[in-house]
Formats: structure tokens, sequence, C-alpha cells
């Protein structure tokens, strides 16, 4: 088993100095932490992986295609792989956890 803490992930993905940290890669999938603070601008291109985001804190818009929708704690969205995605208009600071399947590259 592997069990990991948002608090500590969350402390290593400052410490680290980056809006993201992997902290699980199996063969099929691989997960991580996703942080853009209040006003920041997302710079994600499209992945060659499905993806899922499941909204641990935070409020944002996220656009995916041509479809946009509110998310918050709680909120879970689905992203197919070579898709254009973006989280904009964050208004409170945002945690995301992503599952990445097959594993980013």
């Amino acid at each position: 088993m592997k069990a990991f803490r948002l608090v500590e992930l969350e402390s290593e993905r400052a410490a680290n100095e980056g809006a993201y940290l992997q902290f699980l890669r199996e063969r099929n999938m691989s997960v991580g932490l996703y942080a853009l603070d209040a006003g920041d601008r997302d710079p994600q291109a499209p992945h060659q992986q499905d993806e899922v985001y499941f909204v641990v804190s935070g409020r944002a818009s996220i656009t995916v295609d041509m479809e946009t929708t509110q998310v918050a704690r709680g909120s879970v969205v689905y992203v197919p792989a070579g898709v254009a995605h973006k989280f904009h208009h964050i208004s409170e600071d945002l945690r995301v956890l992503v599952v990445f399947s097959p594993p980013e590259s």
C-alpha cells in the first residue's frame, strides 16, 4: 500500500517551487498535485493521456475544448487525451489532484 497526506504533498510541492508534483507513478496511471494561486494563469497544453481532475480546494472555471464550467472543492472533471483545456478565473487558491492514464510521460 502507498498512502499520502495532502498537507505533506503540498509542503513538498511548495518546497520544489513548482505548480505540479507527481507523487505516484504506476504501470497504468500517475497521480499528482497541481496548484494555481488566485489570479494565476494556467500554462497547460493538451496532454497525450486521459486525465481526471479532483478539486481539493479553491474556486475557478475550467474550459475543456469549447465547454466551460465552474469548479470548487469536490468537483471532478474528465479531460480526454489531446483536448485543449485550461483553468481560468481562479478566484481562490486552487489545489487539484490529477490522475493521468496511462502515466504522464
